[in-house]
């Protein structure tokens, strides 16, 4: 078992948002491909020139008929104008229609921050590209049943990251709940929900399946995840992400 800390409140990062958004769309059978091509036409650079943070975007490979995008913002403040500034401007207004036509629901939205200043996405960033990338980001949401506190923190970077590290799997970004009252209520976020995730990125899919055999076979591993799911609300819940020809983490 943790001994539980007072919450801190760490300072986050600005570089590639101090405020997040991991979005994760449910949508109609076949229309994955029909809405990244529009919005990675349409909706990557109109909303960074409103003053977005685009990090990337997904197919989750475990769910056919989901997409999944992260956005960030410099803070709450900026969020609500550059929200306003896009959803009220034109490029939104010709194009939601056959957006929102691909969807049955994209209300599935975690507001998030960079654990601390050096656990955001910006270092891990890279230039798009037109080119297909092979690789793969995993994503892992720890569901908790009060705020991350210092005693959790501890125990991710002192001994689940170490064990990670051991099979080869080393996180690129922690996050977690951002608590701050949603300044944008046209689009929900998840509220009453405390989460804790981390990010690791492979190059392929078979450095993947490599890392994820090597985690199974680990008996240490083993050890800390029944320690951990003894202090988790809910199951680990795990995101495996192919990245977009246009996502700028891939």
């Amino acid at each position: 078992m943790l001994t539980t800390l007072p919450v801190s409140a760490p300072a986050p990062a600005a570089s590639s948002g101090a405020v997040l958004e991991l979005r994760r769309y449910t949508l109609k059978p076949g229309q994955r491909d029909t809405l990244i091509t529009l919005f990675d036409r349409e909706f990557v650079e109109t909303q960074e020139a409103v003053g977005m943070h685009l990090v990337g975007q997904f197919r989750d490979l475990d769910r056919p008929d989901h997409f999944v995008w992260i956005r960030g913002f410099p803070d709450m403040r900026a969020r609500a104008e550059s929200l306003q500034a896009f959803y009220g401007g034109p490029v939104w207004a010709e194009h939601r229609e056959a957006a929102n036509a691909t969807m049955i629901d994209s209300d599935n939205v975690l507001l998030l921050r960079p654990v601390s200043a050096e656990d955001g996405f910006a270092t891990q960033l890279v230039p798009r590209s037109s080119a297909p990338s092979a690789s793969r980001v995993v994503a892992f949401i720890y569901s908790l049943d009060a705020p991350v506190d210092d005693t959790f923190r501890a125990f991710f970077d002192t001994e689940l990251a170490p064990a990670l590290a051991e099979a080869g799997v080393r996180p690129i970004a922690h996050l977690e709940t951002e608590a701050a009252e949603n300044t944008f209520p046209r689009l929900p976020v998840r509220t009453g929900e405390h989460v804790f995730l981390w990010f690791a990125r492979f190059d392929d899919a078979a450095a993947w399946h490599a890392a994820e055999s090597r985690l199974a076979r680990s008996e240490r591993w083993t050890s800390l995840r029944t320690r951990l799911e003894d202090v988790l609300a809910a199951p680990p819940e795990r995101l495996v992400l192919e990245p977009t020809v246009r996502s700028r983490l891939r």
